[in-house]
């Protein structure tokens, strides 16, 4: 790959986002997996066609797009129909986010993954930046976005890779727990470290 990537990561309610939306006012290219994980499933398009042969066409709402509560539902409980869709999609997410990484303009670009480690996407990165904040703060800034109850939070944060791996696992951490405006400067000084990285970054490819 000839980009410089950063692969950016956090738990649930851990402020992705935010930081990711941080880095694209500093004119970094985002590449975003949740983004990218709704354009392989919109509408019309292989992935789609390839769920309804699969899971029949209640998994779809009145419109004929993809229902992902119904699907959410089908599969968490069926972990046979869990590896069915992860094998099918997977793929394609990849395929279709190196290919935006490859079109990227900016001196390097940073690849949004929820699941980086889990994954295994942390391969096609090189360096690794994970946002960080409490379990308590994940689990009530979720509650409040989502509107959704602690069980469920609690839940899949179980289901993601732990706070301590991941942070062991990170090149680079940033505490989202602070003000906005500290945010701000840690992404700044992160920003020119990787400019100066992406200038250099020949022998690590």
């Amino acid at each position: 790959m000839s980009k410089f990537v950063i692969g950016l990561t956090g738990g649930i309610g851990s402020g992705k986002t935010t930081v990711a939306n941080l880095f694209a006012e500093e004119g970094v290219d985002l590449v975003d997996a949740d983004i990218v994980a709704r354009e392989v499933v919109a509408k019309g398009s292989k992935g789609l066609e390839a769920i309804i042969a699969h899971f029949g066409t209640e998994i779809l709402t009145e419109a004929g797009e993809l229902d992902r509560a119904k699907l959410r539902q089908r599969v968490f409980s069926d972990e046979q129909a869990r590896q069915w869709l992860n094998q099918l999609l997977h793929p394609m997410i990849r395929q279709e986010m190196l290919s935006q990484v490859e079109n990227a303009t900016s001196d390097y670009v940073i690849m949004v993954v929820p699941l980086l480690f889990e994954n295994g996407l942390d391969r096609l990165v090189n360096r690794t930046l994970v946002v960080d904040i409490s379990p308590e703060l994940q689990v009530s800034r979720t509650v409040k976005r989502d509107n959704v109850d602690a069980t469920q939070v609690n839940n899949i944060i179980n289901s993601q890779c732990s706070r301590s791996d991941k942070l062991a696992r990170a090149d680079d951490i940033i505490d989202n727990q602070g003000e906005i405006s500290k945010l701000k400067q840690e992404v700044q000084a992160l920003h020119q470290r990787y400019l100066q990285l992406s200038g250099n970054h020949d022998a690590h490819d």
